[in-house]
């Protein structure tokens, strides 16, 4: 059971009686049945500001936010707050809540007041935080993506550097996953890459996003989620060899990466099976880009052009993107995407008060669907 606070103590956490722990989580019951002791909470700054009131603080934000911290230590459950969403958006992509392709909390002192360079950043916030609370641990991402630590060149007190570690292997994108001794090692390193910096300067590793994207329909359906479930299997074996901590993505959601995910037969699912089929193969979710001849027949061409006339287009931050994702991002992912949330919003329109009732309640926990296949995998390497 957690009690007290966990502090950082050289390379690992531990407890308040110097017990070395392992946190082995998800991010977002039947946790504890596996093993699974702590929870990355991911929240948007919208649950606590809006943006046409900013530093106008709400509390039912903080009132939500205290019920699910309550209810996980009072089962045992060690709760990580994971800012998803900060003003002005971190990042270039969706997950910050950004309908663009820039990043403007970097260039506005304004932003980024409103949450308290990266290694600046986590200087100004940690004093901000240490002066009302100099107990709890930082968990801090790194740069690109939190992939790399170039320019960090402190290490903030009781502090965590968080990376994320996912393969091309686990996205329909990329090349399937059939456990080669290639495939293994390739997969061991990019993980050594990625954690250079924490062996170098001797702090705690938690690896907090790791995941795949599965697949839905399909005459190779099953073999193809089993083989990212071997993915997976393998890189928590790395995991535990190097004896880090770690939060999958996710638990819950709409059936993309998730161990609970809403059933295709549930009010929601068959709402809103067409469109989501729909924007599975337009590419306008960038974690759900399933291969397309339609899109790669328009969107190759322009990404040619682009290398031809601008070949340093390709080198343009983020660096792990290449001129393909750019184009993608600022047409795709932005543009486009942005354009068919009227057409979503429809499916809604005229629904009675029972209606949407019913439809939120596809969400709860008894109606959705157990990826018993993706349990398994976790069960089996959190003893």
């Amino acid at each position: 059971m957690s009690s007290g606070y966990l502090n950082v103590k050289g390379n690992e956490i531990v407890d308040q009686d110097s017990n070395v722990v392992v946190l082995r989580g998800t991010s977002l019951g039947g946790w504890l049945n596996f093993g699974i002791n702590s929870i990355r909470l991911p929240f948007s700054y919208k649950h606590f500001e809006d943006d046409m009131n900013p530093r106008q603080l709400k509390e039912e934000g903080f009132k939500h936010l205290d019920r699910v911290i309550d209810l996980c230590s009072l089962h045992g459950i060690y709760t990580i707050l994971d800012m998803h969403t900060v003003p002005g958006c971190q990042n270039q992509d969706w997950h910050s809540d950004n309908h663009t392709s820039y990043a403007a909390f970097w260039d506005f002192k304004d932003h980024q007041d409103r949450t308290t360079r990266v290694a600046e950043f986590y200087g100004r916030l940690e004093k901000a935080i240490r002066a009302i609370d100099p107990n709890h641990i930082l968990f801090l991402d790194g740069n690109t993506y939190a992939m790399e630590w170039k320019g960090f060149k402190e290490i903030l007190p009781n502090s965590i550097y968080s990376v994320h570690d996912y393969s091309m292997m686990g996205f329909p994108s990329g090349p399937r996953y059939k456990g080669t001794p290639e495939q293994k090692a390739k997969l061991k390193q990019q993980f050594s890459r990625k954690i250079e910096f924490h062996r170098s300067h001797n702090v705690p590793i938690w690896n907090g996003e790791f995941g795949a994207v599965y697949e839905t329909e399909g005459p190779e359906m099953n073999e193809k989620n089993e083989e990212r479930y071997q993915l997976l299997g393998e890189q928590l074996r790395v995991y535990k060899e190097a004896r880090i901590s770690w939060a999958i993505w996710t638990y819950k959601g709409a059936g993309i990466m998730d161990m609970i995910y809403i059933s295709p037969d549930s009010p929601w699912g068959k709402l809103t099976k067409s469109f989501m089929e729909r924007k599975k193969h337009l590419q306008v979710d960038s974690m759900t880009g399933f291969p397309s001849e339609e899109v790669d027949s328009l969107v190759d061409p322009l990404v040619a052009w682009i290398d031809k006339v601008s070949p340093s287009a390709t080198k343009t931050y983020p660096s792990n993107w290449n001129t393909r994702a750019h184009v993608i991002r600022n047409i795709l992912h932005t543009f486009l995407a942005s354009s068919l949330c009227e057409e979503f919003a429809e499916l809604f329109r005229g629904k009675s008060e029972q209606e949407l009732e019913d439809l939120a309640q596809s969400f709860s926990f008894k109606s959705c669907v157990h990826r018993e296949g993706l349990s398994k995998v976790l069960s089996s390497w959190v003893v």
